[in-house]
């Protein structure tokens, strides 16, 4: 078979990174030039809908079904646009290979599950987004996989909470959501005998390097900032090929697979990833400077601030502060839903790393998912505003962001 545009490989198994990528280039480079497997000659990504393929033989057939992620056989094994999604996520973080799924929750269920059995044992911080910390507390017992939660500010618990011989994994979330606490990669990453596993969501890509700073895989939700226009459901995690492999073979059974829309989408966003991530980190510090000298405002929590507790942590690990900032409202309740509902360029609604600059309140988006207990352990006070830092003219953001908080301060004195 010719090696066409849009053709499939002579043996239908994945591709190997495009020849193309020159390793010294730098990220904004790599983004734009990588995932272009079999659309190389389209400067848009070319969209493969298809859910299965046609073959020449019988013993194609038999040769596909035994081959981890074959791009040509059925788009729950691999499909070709998931593929060059997955290709453009691996040489952003300097990864052998990754794997795209339906969801963020989709990827860390199939990292869990496809690395741990019954008997493994997982170490995982207790600041983690609210439905991660529900698959720890609640689903993986009933699987026979063993949680012990540590405060993911301190390596030495996760160091400590490691059983020789049983725990399989180490599990971050840095920035953490939505408090936004860090975790220190290569502290925890040097722990010997389990992998550790980061979830970058909040930082993505162009802010932090899980891998370079010695972490197994790194895993994204991916509807977040990597696709970044409020469109894709995606997730992704990338590492060895080894690994990837291993996951995949859970995968593959779970039926987590990326729908190929939601790919084409999430690639075209790589394709901004810089520029958009800069520019959103340039107001969000701007937005959290400001907001800290409001008298409405009890507390700041941004990785860019002086005032930020491991804000030297943040220095050594991350490019620049991140494109969330946390805000405790000095009215608690009262003033946090006045403020949500006050905003008007800024919009409220759930998830974060769009153009768009959205503000929730994360006590009421977690419900019943979380004890108030448990809630208090997260950081998610009554008060606490989550601001995701959208594309906006700055001065339009603060303005908007000042009217809502007079009228927050007003609802908190009353």
């Amino acid at each position: 078979m010719t090696d066409t545009p849009g053709s499939c490989p002579p043996d239908g198994a994945v591709p190997e990174a495009t020849a193309e990528i020159d390793a010294r280039w730098h990220p904004e480079t790599r983004a734009i030039r990588a995932g272009r497997r079999f659309s190389r000659d389209s400067l848009a990504p070319v969209l493969f809908p298809a859910t299965t393929y046609e073959v020449g033989s019988v013993e194609d057939h038999r040769r596909m079904a035994g081959e981890p992620r074959s791009t040509h056989y059925y788009s729950r094994f691999g499909s070709p646009t998931v593929h060059e999604f997955e290709q453009a996520v691996a040489e952003l973080e300097g990864a052998e290979a990754a794997l795209a799924s339906a969801s963020g929750m989709a990827a860390i269920t199939g990292v869990v599950l496809g690395l741990c059995s019954a008997g493994d044992h997982v170490v995982a911080q207790r600041q983690v987004f609210s439905v991660t910390s529900a698959l720890f507390t609640y689903h993986l017992p009933r699987f026979g996989i063993e949680v012990t939660f540590v405060d993911g500010t301190d390596p030495q618990q996760f160091a400590d909470a490691v059983r020789p011989g049983r725990t399989q994994l180490v599990f971050a979330e840095t920035p953490a959501n939505p408090a936004l606490a860090l975790t220190d990669i290569e502290a925890i990453a040097a722990i010997p005998g389990p992998f550790t596993v980061i979830d970058s969501t909040f930082a993505t890509p162009v802010l932090q390097q899980p891998l370079a700073l010695g972490a197994d895989l790194v895993v994204h939700a991916a509807t977040k900032g990597l696709a970044g226009h409020n469109d894709a459901l995606l997730g992704v995690v990338a590492g060895s090929r080894d690994l990837i492999d291993a996951i995949w073979a859970w995968h593959v059974v779970q039926g987590g697979q990326a729908s190929p829309f939601d790919a084409w989408n999430g690639l075209r966003g790589i394709r901004t990833l810089s520029a958009r991530v800069r520019q959103q980190c340039e107001t969000a510090l701007a937005v959290a400077e400001h907001l800290e000298r409001h008298p409405a405002v009890a507390r700041v929590s941004y990785p860019g601030l002086d005032s930020h507790p491991q804000r030297d942590l943040a220095k050594r690990q991350m490019a620049a502060g991140g494109t969330i900032v946390a805000v405790e409202l000095a009215g608690g309740l009262a003033a946090a839903t006045t403020f949500c509902e006050s905003t008007r360029v800024a919009r409220m609604a759930l998830s974060l790393g769009g153009p768009e600059t959205l503000v929730v309140h994360p006590a009421s988006t977690v419900g019943r998912q979380l004890t108030p207990a448990e809630r208090a352990e997260l950081g998610i006070s009554d008060g606490l505003v989550r601001i995701s830092v959208g594309l906006e003219h700055v001065d339009d953001l603060i303005a908007d962001l000042d009217q809502a908080l007079a009228r927050a301060e007003a609802a908190g004195a009353g």
